[in-house]
């Protein structure tokens, strides 16, 4: 399965400045990434948005459990590779998806990744979470899902009713970030926090999109650029 063309599309300029190799870097860190605001979003969460309006600017405030290679031209299943997972392993059956997860990440307010704020982001797309969301625009990619369960703080299970190996892929979207649990879903919406390269700086609707480097960042050397902007005035 491949990403869908007009997701990647819109999210082009902020993954190539992501994807770079560090070698074509190395030298020199810094500047500020400008991205045309081509349309205006109703909000800065992208569990509850549609369009790459809110994906561009966004996508670098979070991290997938897996993802595509940014540094693979086209998407395939042989291109995901682990994120905030360490590996994945299908049961015999095909029934479950184990996910052991990294144990340094924290979020941008300092609170440590867990299993759980795995199963919070999947119980707000099922909608059996306590906290809901305003609008659900993917929960039809989970109706096969039946549960996530955890083991301990740092291993999730994806239970599918039948066998469903594009559940990876989806798995892989930019549209499957992985959501703090502490932070109930309004908040997300005008406020995000993530795990990723970019913290979230600023949303002035119809006007411009502000995130900046988080300098905590897990991934070590990243990012590369000081900050993304995007606006209508690029």
């Amino acid at each position: 399965m491949k990403r869908d063309l007009g997701t990647l599309a819109a999210a082009g300029p902020l993954l190539l400045a992501m994807s770079l190799s560090q070698a074509a870097l190395a030298q020199k860190s810094g500047g500020i990434l400008k991205i045309s605001f081509f349309d205006n979003p109703a909000s800065m969460s992208l569990l509850e948005e549609a369009t790459g309006a809110a994906l561009r600017p966004m996508m670098g405030v979070f991290n997938n459990l897996v993802m595509y290679d940014q540094h693979v031209a086209q998407n395939s299943p042989q291109s995901i590779v682990p994120d905030l997972a360490t590996r994945w392993a299908w049961s015999e059956d095909g029934k479950e998806l184990i996910f052991p997860l990294r144990q340094d990440v924290k979020w941008q307010d300092g609170k440590p990744f867990t299993a759980a704020d795995v199963k919070c982001t999947w119980d707000l797309l099922m909608g059996i979470g306590s906290e809901k969301l305003r609008v659900n625009p993917r929960k039809t990619w989970y109706l096969n899902l039946e549960e996530v369960t955890t083991n301990g703080d740092y291993e999730v299970t994806f239970h599918v009713k039948r066998p469903q190996p594009a559940l990876l892929s989806l798995l892989a979207s930019g549209w499957s970030p992985v959501y703090p649990c502490h932070v109930p879903p309004r908040e997300m919406r005008t406020h995000p926090i993530g795990t990723g390269p970019f913290k979230f700086v600023e949303f002035k609707p119809n006007e411009v999109v502000r995130t900046a480097k988080n300098p905590d960042y897990w991934k070590p050397g990243r990012p590369y650029l000081a900050a993304i902007r995007s606006s209508r005035r690029a």
